[in-house]
């Protein structure tokens, strides 16, 4: 089995508990850490190219953004801590995406926050939390 930990981050507080539970625990043990930050994108098509060019060029222009301004300074963070970590940004479904990147790289378990940015989630649970509570592959530890 895999000494990979999977966390997912949104920027929300509930997020920073977790990474902290997380690289803490990696540092207990010797894992490392893999930082994953999803963002969700809408599944709808467009008709032309050029709007398909547009498309993917923001598409593109927000994983660069999401990489510099939430993924690298978490890594270097992280580094400081002396954590082993590496991070990805990804498209999608935040729960699809999540349990697909721990499938991918065989990482031992999944944390996460109970509660994202988003206002919309459950009450208990967040909805990505929920949701992944019935999809993941392998064990997911829930921060408050």
């Amino acid at each position: 089995m895999s000494n990979n930990i999977l966390i997912g981050v949104d920027g929300s507080d509930s997020s920073s508990r977790a990474m902290d539970f997380a690289a803490e625990m990696c540092r207990e043990t010797g894992a490392s850490l893999l930082v994953a930050y999803i963002i969700e994108w809408s599944p709808f098509t467009f008709n032309t190219a050029e709007e398909n060019e547009a498309r993917h060029q923001r598409r593109e222009e927000e994983l660069a953004r999401a990489q510099a301004g939430v993924i690298d300074p978490l890594l270097a963070k992280l580094e400081k801590r002396g954590v082993e970590a590496r991070g990805m940004v990804r498209h999608g479904k935040p729960v699809v995406a999540l349990a697909q990147i721990a499938e991918d790289e065989h990482v031992a378990q999944i944390v996460v926050g109970r509660r994202g940015e988003s206002h919309i989630g459950g009450l208990l649970f967040g909805s990505l939390t929920g949701g992944l509570l019935q999809v993941a592959p392998v064990p997911v530890t829930v921060v408050p």
